[in-house]
């Protein structure tokens, strides 16, 4: 979910949309066909097959140009079989939204030995679906997604798409981590994400995530990430105002601006306070909403 107060931001969105990402590079764009079967594979690539190698499945919600879903599959490829399916335009604050009324089409961008891009036309979570359904040669070891352009702290992560990935990894069963990075720039420099990553990823594989817990991570944007800190999420909410504007045909159209109001600014319980101090935070979910304490 993005900071709707940033005027940068909105042009970001807009210019990571049309920009081509490095996740394009040495890409084909290949439709997948009826009776594909359970993915459409070239006869180049052993994604998958090699049992001794984690499968590691990617989504995220900035698009599958986006440079910090290049960033991810780059450091989720040293660890193991990656398969990315990404959204084909810009999908953020989607949440767990799913297409219901639209026919989903699949591209394969591209196919190499151990890697598999696709892009698809529909959510975040239509992504992770049609993937697991129809794409994922097998249950994956792990399921990432991100890396997201902006953070996803506080209540944020109830808005982001990028989460919605993560939850939806959780609901079948598969460890899931959710990481965005505080640049909301197209060509933000994900160097400071690389070893807080590289760790979670590594100790995820290890067996570091409790059944039903998923991780939602966040980076600041700093020369140098200060340490890692686990804590809860900041208490606070999106003060959200529609300004009235008028298009070039004199017609009235609404803009979602405002901005986040921290209502515990100097808690050091929580994910934002750390932020603030060049700390990356994991806060550890569910997805299971459910009120226990209630019943």
């Amino acid at each position: 979910m993005k900071d709707k107060t940033n005027e940068d931001s909105i042009k970001a969105d807009n210019a990571m949309v049309k920009a081509p990402g490095t996740a394009l590079a040495g890409a084909h764009d290949e439709v997948i066909r009826p009776g594909a079967g359970k993915l459409s594979q070239s006869a180049a690539t052993s994604v998958g097959k090699e049992r001794c190698r984690p499968l590691i499945f990617i989504g995220n919600d900035d698009g599958f140009r986006a440079g910090g879903l290049a960033a991810l599959i780059d450091i989720a490829s040293r660890y193991g079989d990656v398969v990315a399916v990404a959204p084909y335009e810009h999908q953020s604050g989607k949440s767990s939204a799913i297409t219901v009324d639209t026919p989903l089409r699949v591209h394969c961008i591209k196919s190499s030995l151990h890697t598999m891009i696709y892009s698809v036309n529909g959510t975040p979570v239509d992504c992770a679906k049609l993937a697991f359904d129809r794409l994922l040669p097998r249950t994956p070891d792990l399921v990432l997604s991100g890396i997201n352009h902006g953070y996803n702290s506080g209540n944020s992560v109830i808005y982001s798409g990028t989460m919605g990935v993560v939850f939806e990894g959780s609901f079948r069963g598969v460890p899931s981590i959710g990481f965005s990075y505080g640049d909301y720039m197209p060509d933000a420099d994900f160097t400071p994400c690389v070893p807080v990553a590289e760790q979670i990823i590594k100790d995820a594989l290890g067996g570091g995530i409790a059944k039903g817990v998923c991780l939602n991570v966040n980076i600041p944007k700093c020369d140098k990430v200060a340490g890692v800190k686990r804590v809860r999420s900041a208490v606070g909410y999106w003060k959200e105002e529609f300004e009235e504007r008028v298009d070039p045909h004199g017609r009235v159209y609404y803009w979602l601006t405002g901005s986040y109001h921290n209502e515990e600014p100097d808690n050091p319980e929580t994910d934002l306070y750390w932020l603030d101090r060049n700390y990356a935070t994991i806060v550890p979910c569910r997805a299971d909403q459910t009120a226990y304490d209630q019943l």
